[in-house]
């Protein structure tokens, strides 16, 4: 994996959201992406993927995109590529990055599942510094005390022993997109951040964004299965 910037702001935080249950993480992230002004400032290239791409709107969607917002110094990086089998070259390429512009902090966004479908989603954090912790906890956010992380996420919470991370987990039931429980991260990362986000919309809009993420992943899918058959018939 190979990362290109054209800018390198520095001491910002980094955001991250990739696709996992409910595509939490990555609804919150695209709605951040919409809602603020980011700038594209770089992308991350790799050739473990099949050779595809999302159009959307006419335009090309970076599978991994990195986009900088100047206002509140964000970076975001935003991922609608699945990243089963890749965990731990990604979050080495997010410590990287992270490294590369000075990070002060990275914010990992996730949804978490619950088999209580009759609970309105709750939200909770982790966070490995304690002044970190202290902000959470003055927002009246609960922390977990008890879980298991996986993915890009959890490879990135072993491997950044120096980088303070925060997590931002919602509850969801589904495995579908889960816009409300996307429209709770954003409340709580509102109110963490002072971003001043009108996150209420989400829920109504959020639709959309479910739409336009099924689709490129769903599209996605369909070109990794098509890129496995043609192996298959030159092996066979």
């Amino acid at each position: 994996m190979q990362i290109k910037l054209t800018k390198k702001p520095k001491n910002c935080r980094l955001i991250e959201g990739f696709p996992g249950f409910g595509l939490v993480g990555t609804i919150a992230s695209e709605f951040l992406l919409e809602h603020l002004k980011f700038e594209q400032i770089g992308k991350i290239v790799f050739d473990e993927m099949p050779a595809t791409v999302a159009i959307h709107e006419g335009k090309v969607v970076e599978p991994l995109g990195i986009f900088y917002n100047k206002k509140y110094n964000l970076v975001l990086l935003h991922a609608i590529t699945a990243s089963s089998g890749m965990e731990w070259k990604l979050s080495d390429t997010v410590i990287e990055l992270s490294k590369q512009l000075d990070i002060k902090e990275i914010i990992c966004l996730e949804g978490v599942g619950s088999s209580d479908e009759t609970v309105t989603s709750r939200v909770f954090f982790y966070s490995n510094n304690d002044k970190n912790k202290s902000k959470f906890n003055k927002i009246k956010v609960d922390p977990l005390k008890e879980g298991i992380i996986i993915g890009v996420t959890g490879a990135v919470l072993l491997r950044a022993e120096k980088i303070p991370v925060s997590c931002v987990f919602a509850e969801t039931h589904t495995n579908l997109p889960d816009s409300k429980a996307a429209a709770k991260v954003i409340e709580v990362l509102d109110k963490y951040l002072g971003l001043g986000v009108d996150y209420k919309p989400l829920l109504v809009q959020a639709e959309k964004f479910e739409s336009k993420l099924k689709g490129l992943l769903t599209e996605s899918q369909k070109a990794m299965q098509l890129s496995e058959k043609k192996k298959l018939s030159y092996v066979g």
